[in-house]
């Protein structure tokens, strides 16, 4: 098994390769995920981390996207922060 694999039982250390310096995380999965996940590896001759990997790439910047926008409403609904139109915006930075 290479260190790209995971280690048999539900927690999974995933290696995150990239060009410069990897880190691993482990993750726990319910049951049918990780069976399904061992079926589509087995299937296609890739490991479970290269599906675990793509995932987390694929839908990491919808997450971020996601989150930050809910905090932007709570800061506006805790009058922290408040809406302003275009206009205003660019007249604004007009100075």
């Amino acid at each position: 098994m290479g260190k790209e694999d995971l280690y048999l039982g539900y927690t999974y250390p995933v290696s995150l390769r990239a060009t410069s310096m990897s880190k691993q995380t482990a993750i726990r999965l319910p049951d049918e995920t990780y069976e399904r996940l061992q079926v589509l590896a087995e299937r296609t001759g890739r490991t479970a981390t290269f599906y675990i990997r793509q995932a987390i790439e694929a839908h990491l910047d919808d997450l971020e996207d996601l989150y930050l926008a809910e905090r932007a409403m709570e800061r506006i609904k805790n009058g922290e922060d408040e809406v302003v139109s275009s206009e205003e915006f660019w007249r604004g930075l007009d100075g």
